[in-house]
């Protein structure tokens, strides 16, 4: 289950995708949503491309700037989170919870 469909269920297809990825999840990451019942440690990290983004509706990036794609029609987001690269568990929660929050506002704007 991505981490953001536990939140959304069936209501919205949920996409997580980099323009840069990493050839692995950030073992913290794993933990951190592990503790709050998320199982993401079979994900692997993948390429965000030109056709996921058009066959978005809306697009969240955290910070790639220009090496995002960009399509007309398309509702982008970017959102500044703090990097959770080389952070522990600890330091990887709160950004966790920062996501949640803004996922859920976002949820309930567009259902609105």
């Amino acid at each position: 289950m991505q981490p953001c469909a536990r939140l959304v269920g069936d209501r919205v297809e949920v996409r997580s995708a980099g323009s840069v990825p990493a050839d692995t999840v950030n073992p913290a990451v794993v933990e951190a949503m592990r503790e709050v019942g998320v199982d993401i440690s079979a994900e692997t990290p993948k390429v965000l491309t030109s056709d996921v983004v058009q066959a978005s509706d809306v697009v969240i990036t955290v910070g790639c700037g220009d090496t995002c794609p960009v399509f007309p029609g398309r509702r982008y987001l970017d959102w500044r989170l703090d990097d959770p690269a080389g952070q522990g568990v600890a330091a990887v929660r709160p950004i966790l919870d920062e996501i949640e929050r803004r996922i859920r506002e976002l949820v309930a704007e567009l259902g609105s």
